[in-house]
């Protein structure tokens, strides 16, 4: 078990540095000069010159890609090139929002979708599990920013039960940022409950043909009873890889949910600093976000080797 930690945590490493250079380049790649964009058009070549010089942009690419990796080492993310601020503060003022969102909204996806997943599978044949997996399926085909405008335009416009956008730290006023939550997060949640809803099922349907369900059953076990003690465990091991993926999907979505409810989260950060051309700011967003998808990736690799224990026996 241990040499498939360190081998999981050698490629977690091989892929970060891969992504940074990727990154790096595709950015340095870009057209324009970062120091004129900031100073604009109207600058002498002399200051243009200078702002490059402060910035770094007038050393080799090498220097500058090793310069910015030692930096983000050490969660220093450099000084942005237009409003010359330090990058760092930001990044972790807004991450918390984002966070705030993705988090619940995952937790709201797990609570919809792995009862109402084995639900779908115990009851494929039946009314009740037609219905649910022909739920399951227009949720799948609605994009997060559609199910925004429509929960704002029914909860918000004509309900006026919940604000229609906005965002309140939870230590100023409590109440008003579980207000300000509900909208956003189900515009995530939900979507991502109808794909995990139809793995969940997938997953279950799988475990039931397997013989030590069958046998389950002919000792005397119900069909939930022998999911419980023999199927949820192997079941889990296809959701979790889903869980993975999905956790990308749902940062992007989160970009244009931020959008939609006006929430200062990272993905509106994101957007913003495109529009300015900040591209160090891009830069290190971007990366940001490769590291913790790769992350989580590795959080899943270990968990494979505590549900699966076919895992543990091929390491010994």
């Amino acid at each position: 078990m241990l040499l498939q930690i360190l081998r999981r945590t050698a490629t977690l490493i091989v892929s970060l540095v891969v992504s940074s250079v990727l990154v790096f380049v595709f950015m340095a790649l870009l057209p324009g000069d970062p120091a004129r964009v900031a100073l604009g058009v109207n600058a002498s070549e002399a200051s243009v010159a200078q702002l490059r010089e402060q910035f770094g942009l007038d050393r080799p690419l090498v220097a500058q890609y090793l310069s910015w990796v030692g930096g983000f080492l050490h969660f220093d993310l450099g000084t942005s090139y237009v409003s010359r601020v330090a990058i760092a503060p930001q990044i972790v003022d807004r991450l918390q929002v984002t966070l705030w969102l993705v988090v619940c909204s995952m937790v709201l996806a797990l609570v919809i979708a792995v009862p109402f997943g084995t639900l779908m599978a115990l009851r494929q044949r039946r009314p009740s599990g037609l219905v649910l997996s022909a739920l399951s399926q227009v949720g799948v085909a609605v994009p997060a920013f559609l199910a925004g405008i429509l929960l704002v335009t029914v909860f918000a416009v004509k309900l006026q039960w919940l604000p229609a956008n906005g965002w309140t730290p939870p230590n100023e006023d409590p109440v008003q940022f579980l207000r300000q939550l509900v909208l956003p997060v189900l515009a995530l949640g939900l979507v991502q409950a109808a794909v995990l809803t139809r793995y969940v099922r997938s997953a279950i349907l799988d475990v039931q043909r397997e013989d030590y369900i069958r046998t389950a059953r002919a000792k005397g076990l119900g069909p939930m009873q022998a999911l419980r003690r023999h199927g949820f465990r192997n079941a889990a091991i296809p959701v979790v890889t889903v869980l993975a993926l999905q956790l990308a999907t749902l940062l992007i979505g989160a970009v244009v949910v931020e959008r939609v409810f006006v929430i200062p989260g990272l993905g509106s950060l994101l957007l913003d600093q495109v529009a300015n051309r900040d591209l160090i700011f891009v830069q290190d967003i971007v990366m940001l976000l490769v590291l913790a998808v790769l992350l989580v990736n590795f959080v899943v690799d270990l968990l494979y080797l505590v549900i699966d224990p076919r895992l543990k026996v091929a390491t010994r």
